[in-house]
């Protein structure tokens, strides 16, 4: 018989609103049921969110590493960056590759392909970021592994990935970039448009071709001028979903809240690198030195941003207290959109009866208190802190069988 679990009198994040005094029932692995005022008796615990909030667990298109952990380096080194960003609320990953050489991205692949199996399927597939990118807007990818478009050679890392590529990241203007959109497409894939000089007529022509994503907007692509709208111009003038890399960094607030305008267009991700959670130093991102000061990450020899050292609690954070977005849809653009465009809607990504149990408590300010994945609690501890105290605490005086407390 499955276990149940009942989180109750929170705020509860649904598509479209906020539960006041909800709750949510959860058996085994799955939402059994959601609503609002006296909830239902259970047999099992129950938790009192004390009006914390509870946000479905965030789904992160894009990340390279974290804890530590670079995701390229060895397997466990994969699985430890993963669990890292798990403990930030992340249940589902797409495990984001830089440009190497193709018998190297052949060997992550495979990698990723034996997580997605041992995950539970908290790791949804892989991101090849590359190789097809533009030497002109390469940003932080080793410009010495970057490769004409080649759509034999992309059939083999498909076929490396069994059936777990989930995306690719593509300079549309190169010669054969819209057949490798087209292949990826076919092979069930997301073709994103990024690390590009394209035109906006180029850029248009990849969208038109089956490109449904713009890779961290603004980030390594030509920026909009008011005669050449390029990329980005195409990105926001078009029906593209687009990445944004949330921390203050890479983009000003407004980016966010301008992109969230059109609803169901903003994804936030993390573009994170092993030095996420670290601290300031120096780590490598695909065999090149990458400086961490101030949280800000940057390669050493050229000065360009090398990803981020950013959490998708903290981008969900920000997108609320510098964007000035509605939690809604902070929400939406950290689980509800990237679920979508994985064609995982109906499994993850919101608080929905049916959906899986996947669910981040944060505080009063949205600070992590606790993150269940797949009906079980992340991290050590068995419940999550609420309101700072100690999770044994808790434990101790706030999770009891049933609601007789």
């Amino acid at each position: 018989m499955n276990s149940s679990l009942l989180l109750h009198s929170g705020r509860v994040v649904r598509p479209g609103r906020v539960v006041e005094n909800g709750w949510v029932l959860v058996e085994g692995e799955t939402i059994a049921d959601a609503g609002s005022g006296t909830p239902p008796t259970v047999s099992g615990p129950a938790l009192d969110l004390r009006g914390q909030w509870l946000l479905p667990g965030f789904v992160d298109l894009h990340v390279h590493g974290g804890g530590g952990h670079d995701v390229t380096s060895s397997a466990g080194a994969m699985a430890a960056a993963v669990e890292f960003h798990r403990t930030h609320g992340t249940t589902r990953t797409l495990v984001s590759l830089v440009t190497a050489p193709l018998v190297d991205l052949e060997q992550q692949l495979g990698r990723v392909a034996e997580l997605v199996s041992d995950s539970g399927g908290h790791v949804v597939g892989s991101h090849l970021e590359g190789p097809y990118l533009s030497h002109v807007r390469c940003g932080a990818q080793n410009p010495r592994h970057l490769r004409s478009p080649d759509r034999k050679e992309f059939s083999r890392l498909v076929a490396a990935a069994r059936g777990t590529l989930r995306s690719i990241t593509v300079a549309p203007e190169l010669p054969g970039a819209l057949d490798i959109i087209g292949d990826a497409v076919a092979a069930g894939a997301i073709a994103a448009i990024g690390h590009t000089d394209a035109t906006y007529a180029e850029a248009l022509r990849a969208i038109e071709a089956g490109a449904t994503v713009a890779t961290h907007l603004f980030n390594g692509m030509r920026p909009i001028h008011h005669r050449e709208p390029g990329p980005a111009g195409a990105a926001l003038a078009s029906d593209l979903a687009c990445e944004v890399i949330n921390d203050g960094i890479h983009v000003h607030p407004a980016i966010t809240a301008l992109v969230n305008q059109q609803p169901g267009r903003l994804i936030l991700v993390t573009d994170a690198i092993d030095a996420a959670g670290m601290g300031d130093g120096e780590v490598e991102l695909g065999g090149q030195r990458v400086e961490v000061r101030n949280g800000e990450a940057r390669l050493a020899s050229t000065g360009s941003l090398a990803g981020s050292t950013l959490t998708m609690d903290a981008a969900v954070r920000r997108a609320v207290l510098h964007s000035g977005l509605a939690i809604v849809d902070a929400s939406v653009a950290a689980s509800g959109t990237p679920a979508r465009l994985l064609g995982r809607g109906t499994q993850f990504g919101a608080i929905e009866p049916g959906l899986a149990a996947d669910l981040v408590v944060l505080d009063a300010e949205l600070m992590v208190a606790g993150v269940l994945a797949s009906g079980g609690w992340v991290g050590a501890a068995d419940e999550p802190s609420t309101n700072g105290r100690d999770v044994t605490q808790l434990v101790q005086t706030n999770v009891v069988t049933g609601l007789d407390h």
